[in-house]
């Protein structure tokens, strides 16, 4: 069976219980798991991936949380190392009546932060896994060496790189340097799953057709490019295949509902028959982005990014 690897941050989110109240009003927060690679991970290992996580939590209660979060959404803990260096990371968030959230993030630095590169020697991928990483961790030096060895030694066994960007302008210093560290990654990706508000900024284009386009450099074959409550659009080399429209649902909560597309994205291609990434997408396009899209829509309706995950089953029975 294919397996997905996802590699980066793992994370506690503090969610406020009130709302359209400035992050320092807040007087109470719950807290939940994140973090894009783990959120991802738990999507699709709930949904019956086989699944790895490669990331570093504090030797503390919340990085107890977060192993045992992972565990019980069937994600192997394996490659996820404990350190006394430093805390598990957080994030306190504040939310609109939209469910859009404004993020002050501690982690200086954190326990994935200082992961190390010697840590992925162990981490054996093959040509059939898929691995995922984001953006968040490509400012820290450790973590981004470690990446840069996954991303080598998953590109020499020819097997499927996801990149999401997930745009964290809070954990940089300069907006330029983000944006230029995202074009670097770029090429080194087969898929790359962008917002319409990321597009501009990574792109430096505002024409969106010409924004996609601009895209496919380097090894790039698919771009999936979401809109939130207005759906979503696949590309496959260069070529739109299909708009899948969004659904109509009363948002509470956005956090982890571009890591539940992505999860439900990257479960169904783990589990296409033995085709091409390309073969496979210009035969399922319809399917692959209605069920993402649901996904992701289901995922607003909640608070966090991983409570209430759905099975495959249920995810094909949700009524939204």
């Amino acid at each position: 069976m294919r397996k997905l690897y996802t590699v980066g941050e793992a994370l506690i989110d503090f969610i406020p219980k009130q709302r359209e109240v400035a992050l320092k009003e807040v007087q109470e927060f719950e807290r939940r798991v994140g973090g894009a690679p783990l959120n991802v991970a738990c999507v699709a290992g709930k949904l019956g991936a086989e699944v790895n996580m490669v990331t570093q939590v504090g030797r503390d209660a919340f990085g107890d949380l977060i192993i045992d979060t992972l565990k019980e959404n069937n994600v192997d803990v394996s490659h996820v190392q404990t350190t006394e260096q430093a805390n598990t990371a957080l994030a306190f968030v504040s939310l609109k009546n939209d469910g859009e959230r404004d993020f002050s993030f501690y982690r200086k630095p954190s326990a994935d932060m200082l992961y190390k590169i010697e840590n992925t020697e162990n981490v054996k991928t093959s040509k059939e896994d898929i691995l995922y990483f984001g953006s968040v961790s490509l400012n820290t030096d450790d973590m981004r060496k470690a990446h840069d060895a996954l991303i080598e030694k998953h590109q020499q066994t020819g097997g499927i790189i996801f990149f999401d960007p997930n745009v964290r302008l809070p954990l940089w210093e300069d907006e330029a340097e983000c944006s230029a560290v995202i074009n670097t990654y770029i090429p080194h990706a087969d898929i790359i799953k962008i917002s319409d508000e990321e597009l501009e900024f990574i792109t430096g284009i505002k024409d969106e057709t010409e924004a996609v386009q601009s895209l496919f450099k380097g090894n790039i074959k698919v771009v999936v490019y979401t809109k939130g409550k207005n759906g979503s659009e696949l590309y496959v080399n260069g070529e739109k295949l299909y708009e899948a429209p969004g659904l109509n649902v009363k948002a509470l909560d956005t956090t982890g509902a571009g890591d539940a597309f992505s999860g439900a994205f990257l479960f169904q291609l783990l589990n296409r028959d033995e085709e091409s990434l390309e073969c496979f997408l210009r035969k399922e396009f319809e399917t692959v982005l209605t069920l993402s899209n649901r996904l992701g829509a289901y995922q607003t309706l909640n608070y966090g990014a991983v409570e209430n995950l759905p099975t495959y089953q249920n995810l094909l029975e949700l009524d939204i």
